[in-house]
């Protein structure tokens, strides 16, 4: 099977993750993924846990030396932005576009062939595999996984994340946390003019609505485009709305509806609201101390709001180069104190995961560049914006790095994938296999 065949049939599969919606992927996908492998003679197992499924299997023999990872979950999209079905591979010259086609079908259709061809090699070692359904909310799968070949004492030496971009190897990737700030609704009669007006995302530079890629100073974020202007208006809010989507995808644009004071009509405003949108502002450029470097700093995105009985809740991500969320709750919490005054505040983490800081040195980083330069690929290791599941692994003491093909628009609207750097990763991942396992 050629892999743009494969990779049509696996971005055919909806597997969208929205909790807010209460939408997860079926297991119509991983199964689908189960009878391919299967049909090639490697045997594999479906993993469920609340509702949340994942494909796990083994080759080889003897002591286990590397795992192969990847995740065939996905974000929501908003298809009157894409210019094509999201769910349909759809070939332009050489980008294949789709939802997943990049994050991280892409990947998930490489592995599957990469096994394919590794199952009739002679392999000093077994090598693992998982492709897990839960990914974009959080990897508790990875995390159940990652648990369970400790437990075992089959953790491996090695794990290549195959949920990267640009054929580079990721070592460093922050961990990524989630701050929720909720007031309540507060109603005020006034006198002004309504007024409506709409603000929109824009990447100049590079086309994405992960929050992890967002770089203040270059991009604007509607959401704080909004509250910049509350701040310095003198505009009290009314209403806001969005195409909020997911913590982690920056929202396209959102409308703010607000009242003027002054002459006019007797209008209701809401001073919660107002005093929330405006201490976005203030949130974002929160003086967090991350416990080590990272190339991206501290990233802050007020990615969803939403009014919850008779609430203004509004969810914030923050990715750092952190294992605790103490100095995030912290800080978050001092400016919140200081700009909303009886505000409720949560810090969500996963306190089993951790970050991605593999050494450039590391011999797996070297091996991994050495393949690259053989297949024509001139690149250097770098550091990824968005976290991954490899954060469950390092903690164990595995070695591990991030890596994926050549694409863009992760997240965004028109998401693709390279075709001539996707039919490479087949080649690339077993070589890089058979290179590790005869260390």
């Amino acid at each position: 099977m050629k892999i743009l065949e494969l990779l049509s049939q696996l971005v055919a599969f909806e597997t969208v993750n929205d909790p807010a919606k209460g939408i997860k992927p079926s297991k119509d996908c991983p199964e689908f993924i189960m009878d391919e492998l299967s049909s090639w003679g490697i045997e594999s197992e479906l993993i469920e846990r609340d509702g949340y499924y994942a494909v796990y299997g083994e080759i080889g023999a003897g002591e286990p030396r590397l795992l192969f990872m990847a995740h065939f979950d996905v974000v929501p999209v908003n298809p009157e932005e894409w210019d094509t079905d999201p769910f349909r591979l759809t070939v332009k010259g050489d980008r294949a576009y789709g939802r997943g086609s990049a994050d991280d079908k892409g990947n998930v259709a490489s592995i599957m062939l990469a096994l394919k061809e590794l199952l009739s090699d002679e392999l000093n070692g077994k090598i693992l595999f998982a492709f897990t359904g839960d990914e974009e909310i959080g990897g508790r799968m990875a995390m159940h996984i990652a648990e369970k070949l400790s437990e075992e004492g089959k953790l491996p030496e090695y794990m290549i994340n195959a949920d990267g971009i640009g054929m580079k190897p990721i070592i460093r990737r922050r961990k990524g946390f989630g701050v929720t700030v909720s007031v309540p609704e507060e109603k005020l009669r006034i006198r002004g003019r309504m007024e409506e007006k709409t603000f929109r995302i824009s990447t100049p530079v590079v086309e994405t609505r992960h929050a992890a890629y967002f770089l203040p100073g270059v991009d604007t974020h509607p959401m704080i485009a909004a509250s910049h202007f509350l701040r310095n208006s003198g505009a009290l809010a009314v209403f806001l709305e969005g195409r909020f989507l997911k913590g982690n995808v920056v929202p396209g644009e959102v409308t703010l509806r607000y009242v003027e004071p002054g002459e006019g009509g007797e209008v209701e405003a809401d001073l919660g609201l107002t005093r929330l949108l405006k201490a976005i502002v203030p949130l974002v450029r929160a003086p967090i101390k991350p416990e080590k470097y990272s190339d991206y700093g501290v990233s802050i995105t007020p990615n969803l709001y939403s009014l919850e009985d008779g609430k203004h809740v509004l969810r914030i991500d923050v990715r750092a180069m952190s294992k605790s969320g103490e100095e995030i709750e912290r800080v978050m919490r001092e400016v919140a104190e200081f700009n909303l005054p009886g505000a409720e505040l949560t810090v969500r983490t996963n306190e089993k995961a951790g970050y991605l800081f593999t050494h450039p040195e590391e011999e797996m980083v070297k091996m991994m560049l050495e393949v690259l330069e053989d297949f024509g690929e001139t690149v250097e290791a770098v550091e990824g914006p968005g976290a991954a599941d490899s954060r469950f692994f390092t903690p164990y003491g595995v070695k591990a790095i991030d890596f994926g093909p050549k694409g863009g628009n992760i997240h965004g609207p028109n998401e693709y994938v390279e075709i001539n750097s996707l039919r490479k990763m087949p080649l690339l991942y077993r070589e890089v296999a058979l290179r590790l396992l005869r260390g």
